[in-house]
């Protein structure tokens, strides 16, 4: 399963020169990975709420390929790679017109209100976890 999120770039987002500025494709993918868990049906103020669980970024990889530009449109995939219970690999990739500009691997662990590491909420295990081989 591929989530696609679609966004354009603003002028906040870029540098000088009209260029999106490197820390800024961080702030693109996590709108996409929050959206992607909304869509999946998971509320993440109610999981704080209720349980204490966040999610936190453990790891991130990234390649930054070619520049994304002000006024761009964007489009923001996420898929998932590998689950296990406590944590999830995400590769995100940014694309321009179906050419990738940034590409990034993820990983995400779901932690509790002790700052330890609990099992992800069922329904991330379930729609989001790919398919048994």
């Amino acid at each position: 399963m591929t989530h696609r999120f679609r966004l354009r770039v603003y002028y906040e987002d870029t540098d000088f020169g009209g260029i999106v500025y490197y820390a800024n494709y961080l702030k693109f993918i996590e709108r996409a990975r929050s959206e992607w868990v909304r869509e999946l049906g998971l509320d993440q103020r109610a999981m704080k709420a209720e349980a204490g669980t966040v999610f936190a970024v453990r790891r991130i990889a990234a390649e930054y390929l070619s520049p994304a530009r002000f006024d761009d449109l964007l489009d923001v995939e996420t898929e998932v790679l590998s689950a296990r219970p406590a944590r999830m690999t995400l590769r995100q990739r940014v694309l321009r017109d179906g050419a990738v500009l940034f590409d990034s691997e993820v990983e995400l662990v779901a932690i509790g209100p002790s700052g330890r590491p609990v099992r992800l909420p069922e329904a991330l295990r379930a729609r989001g976890a790919p398919p048994p081989a």
